[in-house]
């Protein structure tokens, strides 16, 4: 039986049950506590007969606004103005970590509410704010009734056809594609030229990205990230041995992470939210939406490339001014991942302050996985067990879904939309079993979204006006995208040409001088499409936890390429020789290449370029001309002495 059909089993028997591991119950019964103590506490001045403006700021404590409701007269017009800005704070707490701001605008409000009482309160003004209070309770106690039985509901929806589709994955994802048979397609390159023009810009420069804020989902960082997920995908698959103006991409976006632009939002978080106005390291605690993602990313470019530079202590370096700065590489990057976790008691530790996300801690322990391949760490047989028990005890709803976040401080949870296609691409790092046992239940909940177009062709119909979380604006550019992702990583072939031909439709795609967008879908998104298109079955999985092969690792390498002259659909060795495929990105022609990593002083024959052998200089290094026509195919194998 797999881990979901126990799940499912699980939920068929217990129906009628909370899915509620210990941390959380234990956070949940601290949060009745204190906010029972509270009430307590404020009912004190009125039992005592204390003065009217004790009794206002005592009845303030039962509900954010309460006291002026106590106070009596017109001041308690601010009661649904107090609320207003208490909801208000909560989203500031959940935007931007500020665990102080619903703090401070309860028991701000409720010592206002005692300052502007008279000689007495409103006798009415405690009963009604009792009764709010009891209202508002009953309301979210309602709806989690409701979601708990949506939930059961959906368990035994699920347990009738999981185990077939779980089957059906197995089979869909066993066929990997040839690596001795990859090359992108024009399109392929025309697509990977978007995330090519933006990262090869000085490092100061931003065109092309979405500078909204630095909190959310838009934010600079992700985009950094998964722009070097893409790159870094594509080097792995397809042309492992070129460095070029590849490696100087992805190196561009590690460095580009490093300006304080893009992490300093730390030091508001770690004020606001930790009190803490001293230590502002990024990489220490909590922050797992830069330890976790950004480990991630410089573990995949180092697996990928073979450059292990970002090894050397001081290569990631936060500057935060002349006289400040934070000395990081990546092993310590990866090592504040992992000193969170060890003392995390959810198993899994928070972004911002406060704040647990799943889809993040995927990511986290994505880092570890690919501190494995490129270290030889045994970090997933040592972490992975635990962080799987927390899941599924403390992460896990009725339904056998992942939780999308949690209060650490309260242990309440938030909705927060990730889903099984979310989370079963990283998984796949990992945990290949479980992360097809995921997409075997997304698959078949997105399967009744797909109907045919007006042209005949197979679409996704989602509901509602959608949301791209890169931007903030309505349209389904992210979704589409990162249902393909998921489906392309699985070899789910028919939700995956679904996907592609929504996103045609309906995002606005344009061409221009060669490169490929939709102007529909922000920065994130687009890369997220990118992603989807040059992907192929295990594709993401793959370029964390194994990389290219040791043969490539050590062969030849096309090093020196002129952009976007000079495309490079393929560049793969097998130890001695190089193979490429290129591409003119600005018209036929003569075209410079620059080898290395050649056997120095050795000759080597050539096919398709301008010349029929080279000689490897006492560097190992050469270069060779080809004419650029259409598609080029060079082949490169060393001569016998």
């Amino acid at each position: 039986m797999t881990t979901f059909e126990a799940h499912l089993a699980e939920g068929a028997v217990a129906r009628g049950r909370l899915r509620k591991g210990p941390v959380t119950a234990a956070r949940q019964r601290r949060t009745a506590l204190v906010y029972a103590v509270m009430c307590l506490v404020g009912a004190l001045p009125l039992l005592l007969g204390a003065p009217a403006s004790w009794q206002a700021a005592g009845v303030g404590l039962w509900l954010p606004g309460g006291g002026f409701v106590a106070a009596g007269g017109w001041t308690s017009l601010l009661f649904p103005l107090t609320l207003a800005v208490f909801v208000f704070s909560l989203v500031a707490w959940f935007w931007a970590g500020m665990v102080t701001a619903p703090v401070l605008v309860w028991l701000g409000s409720a010592a206002l509410a005692g300052a502007m009482a008279g000689d007495r309160i409103w006798a009415g003004g405690p009963w009604v704010t009792g009764a709010s209070a009891v209202a508002i309770g009953a309301l979210f106690y309602r709806r989690a009734v409701r979601q708990r039985r949506a939930g059961w509901d959906r368990a035994a929806a699920r347990q009738g056809c999981v185990p077939a589709s779980i089957a059906e994955v197995k089979a869909l994802a066993a066929s990997v594609p040839d690596p001795a048979s990859r090359e992108m397609s024009s399109e392929d390159l025309s697509a990977l030229r978007y995330l090519l023009d933006r990262a090869l810009q000085p490092l100061d420069q931003w065109g092309g990205f979405d500078v909204i804020d630095q909190f959310q989902p838009a934010a600079l960082r992700y985009q950094l990230n998964h722009m070097g997920f893409a790159l870094g995908l594509g080097q792995t698959a397809y042309t492992p041995n070129f460095h070029g103006y590849l490696g100087q991409a992805q190196r561009n976006l590690i460095e580009k992470y490093l300006l304080p632009k893009v992490w300093t939002y730390w030091v508001y978080e770690s004020c606001c939210g930790n009190l803490n106005f001293t230590n502002w390291d990024p990489a220490r605690r909590d922050n797992i939406m830069l330890t976790g993602w950004f480990g991630l990313h410089v573990g995949q470019y180092m697996l990928a490339s073979g450059d292990r530079r970002y090894l050397e202590p001081g290569s990631l370096t936060f500057r935060l001014n002349a006289r400040t700065a934070y000395v990081h590489d990546f092993n310590t990057i990866v090592g504040s991942v992992k000193a969170n976790y060890d003392s995390a008691e959810f198993g899994m530790f928070a972004c911002e302050p406060n704040w647990i996300y799943p889809i993040c801690n995927h990511y986290g322990m994505g880092a570890l996985a690919v501190q494995d391949a490129v270290c030889g760490t045994d970090n997933v047989r040592r972490y992975l067990p635990r962080w799987f028990e927390k899941m599924e005890t403390e992460f896990t709803d009725e339904s056998g879904s992942i939780i999308g976040l949690r209060s650490q401080h309260t242990g309440l949870p938030v909705p927060f939309p990730v889903g099984e296609a979310g989370y079963a691409p990283f998984e796949n790092i990992f945990a290949p079993e479980r992360a097809r046992e995921l997409w075997a239940i997304a698959r078949r909940e997105i399967a009744p979204a797909i109907r045919p177009g007006d042209d005949g062709r197979p679409r996704l119909f989602l509901p509602g006006a959608g949301l791209d979380t890169g931007n903030y604006r309505t349209g389904h550019t992210y979704a589409y995208a990162a249902i393909q992702v998921a489906a392309k990583e699985f070899g789910d072939q028919a939700i995956a040409e679904a996907a592609q031909n929504s996103l045609d439709a309906d995002c606005g795609r344009t061409v221009t001088d060669g490169v490929r967008r939709y102007v529909g879908g922000s920065n994130a998104a687009n890369t997220y499409a990118i992603l989807a298109k040059v992907m192929r079955t295990g594709d993401f999985g793959r370029s964390f936890a194994e990389g290219p092969s040791a043969e490539a690792l050590r062969g030849p390498v096309l090093d020196k390429a002129s952009y976007p002259e000079v495309l490079v659909a393929r560049a793969i060795s097998d130890g001695d020789g190089l193979d490429l495929v290129l591409h003119p990105g600005r018209g036929d022609g003569p075209r410079t290449l620059g080898l290395a990593r050649l056997r120095p002083d050795a000759r080597y024959g050539v096919s398709g370029g301008d010349v029929d052998m080279i000689t490897a200089g006492a560097d190992g290094t050469a270069q060779l001309s080809v004419t650029l026509r259409g598609r080029t195919a060079v082949r490169i194998a060393p001569l016998a002495n």
